[in-house]
């Protein structure tokens, strides 16, 4: 798969396409629906398929401040979406410049005059350009007047995630925040995943024989509420059954508010520096203060045994 960004690194020579656009943050099972649409019907009309997305998301640079919670930083979506077999990506930088570009502009400059796209497929409720004015029926209207296709996806996945709510990340974010990562891994289709850098801690991981993976999150990460949880610590291209522990370690009196995954049954892992994934199965437990260093071991004994149980079980 091609990644470009911005414009001017799309090639010269690059033929018709049939494109989406989006957010398309967390890569949800209904953002999967409408990319499989755009591979299928590119490879229908012998043409080559386009996800287009930005960055940063556009709230933060028409609302600074207000970023949701991200699903999956820009790398991990584009590897996502290479993964449902688009031919390229197509980054925007989105500035507050960008912002400005009305509908008409954003069609022609984008969709017309880069990528040549012969037909574009969106859902119902996309918008685009200034003040997000542009929808379905003026993307048809200018459609018609260049020889390019609208097609309308119905993106209503539903399941027993959220009562029933219609898969969103809106509602992705929403249980991840409440520790809910059964209710997540059904919208996604996968574990909700956490990505950053191994830090070093206090080190009582270590001392308690337990030594864990300290992670300096990716900014604006969707971390899970506070407790303790079944999944997996991938570093280095290996994925190890982890416990993995979110919150401020209130045993010890802590404040800052950490995640630190326990790699089960591994001894001698020396990650330091490293950028790791942390893949949510199950929730556990939630954040407790134990009257003990004792009680805390116990404790984390449990944990470890229903870690290595559920993910061997996954």
């Amino acid at each position: 798969m091609q990644r470009w960004r911005g414009l001017e690194e799309i090639p010269g020579d690059w033929g018709r396409s049939v494109v989406t656009i989006g957010s398309f943050d967390g890569v949800h099972r209904g953002h999967q629906l409408i990319i499989n649409r755009v591979v299928d019907r590119a490879r229908e009309l012998g043409v080559r398929s386009v996800v287009v997305t930005f960055d940063p998301h556009p709230s933060e640079v028409v609302r600074p401040g207000s970023h949701p919670a991200l699903l999956a930083p820009q790398p991990r979506r584009a590897e996502l979406i290479a993964e449902l077999g688009v031919d390229a990506v197509l980054v925007l930088p989105f500035t507050a410049e960008f912002s400005q570009e009305s509908p008409e502009t954003f069609f022609r400059q984008v969709l017309v005059d880069a990528l040549h796209a012969c037909l574009v497929i969106e859902g119902p409720n996309f918008r685009f350009g200034h003040r997000a004015a542009g929808d379905v029926a003026l993307l048809t209207e200018l459609g018609r007047a260049a020889d390019c296709g609208v097609e309308v996806v119905d993106l209503q996945v539903r399941g027993a995630a959220g009562d029933g709510e219609p898969f969103s990340s809106t509602l992705t974010r929403r249980l991840v925040a409440a520790g809910d990562m059964a209710g997540a891994g059904e919208v996604l289709g996968r574990p909700h995943r956490v990505e950053g850098i191994v830090v070093r801690g206090a080190q009582r991981g270590r001392e308690l024989g337990y030594p864990t993976a300290n992670v300096e999150t990716v900014p604006h990460s969707a971390v899970p509420a506070d407790g303790v949880y079944a999944g997996w610590l991938t570093a280095n291209g290996e994925r190890m059954p982890a416990a993995i522990s979110v919150g401020t370690n209130p045993t010890f009196d802590g404040t800052a508010r950490t995640v630190e995954a326990y790699a089960v049954d591994r001894v001698g892992l020396d990650l330091y520096g490293l950028h790791v994934a942390v893949d949510f199965l199950a929730y556990l437990r939630g954040m407790e203060k134990f009257d003990s260093i004792e009680a805390l071991l116990d404790r984390m004994a449990d944990d470890v045994k229903q870690a290595r149980e559920l993910t061997d079980a996954a």
